[in-house]
């Protein structure tokens, strides 16, 4: 099971692994059940992780050290 420590990469392949799991619906019903909520719980921190990303990534910095905030609107444009 993923801790906060793991990556991104690794978080997503452990979802995507209980995903398959739940999907082949091999998994008995009690198993299933503790395989979906730990995919809740890692699709939520991967949704932290992207947010926080998305943020930094947002923010644009001029070569003199002024930051900017990208416009979601119109990413060719950084708002003043």
């Amino acid at each position: 099971m993923p801790t906060k420590k793991n990556n991104f990469e690794e978080q997503l392949n452990s979802l995507e692994k209980i995903v398959t799991n739940l999907e082949n619906g091999n998994v008995p019903l009690e198993d299933a059940l503790k395989e979906f909520q730990e995919g809740v719980k890692i699709s939520r921190e991967l949704d932290k992780k992207l947010t926080s990303a998305e943020e930094i990534v947002a923010k644009l910095i001029d070569s003199d050290g002024t930051e900017h905030k990208l416009d979601p609107n119109n990413a060719a444009a950084p708002e003043d």
